[in-house]
């Protein structure tokens, strides 16, 4: 019964997938699955060695290219913090170097000026830079180019 045996070696390639994710287990245990049909047809060791290395084969040459590929492209949506930066706000308390006030998004968040010497007055319209912790770098619109 070596179904069995391409089975269980898809079993154990299965779970180092799940623990390496590197996408080479898991094809490997697929190839073996390939493997176990083969042997369960009747095939012999010769016809299931085939299967297994074309399957992997396959796999690794074409699967695993893709999937890669396809993992490391960004988003094409911002949410959450990274959809803040180039928004505008509003000023509710001056706005210094070290403290201040925005409201961004219909929430009220801390916030610092930019530039060091700028000081943002209360009804200004700013722009968010970059969010540093709980805190928005902002800078006044108007002085933007």
């Amino acid at each position: 019964m070596p179904w069995i045996v391409w089975l269980l070696a898809a079993a154990a390639l299965g779970a180092a997938e799940f623990f390496t994710m590197t996408l080479v287990f898991g094809l490997l245990a697929g190839a073996a699955l390939v493997a176990a049909v083969v042997a369960g047809v009747g095939v012999g060791a010769l016809g299931q060695l085939v299967a297994l290395g074309a399957a992997a084969a396959g796999g690794l040459l074409v699967v695993r290219p893709l999937a890669l590929k396809h993992m490391a492209q960004t988003p094409l949506a911002r949410d959450g913090i990274d959809a803040l930066p180039g928004k505008r706000a509003e000023v509710l308390q001056e706005v210094t170097a070290t403290s201040g006030l925005i409201k961004l998004s219909g929430e009220e968040w801390s916030a610092r000026a930019f530039d060091e010497t700028a000081v943002i007055p209360v009804g200004a319209l700013v722009e968010v830079l970059e969010i540093e912790g709980a805190t928005a770098v902002v800078y006044p619109r108007e002085l933007l180019p």
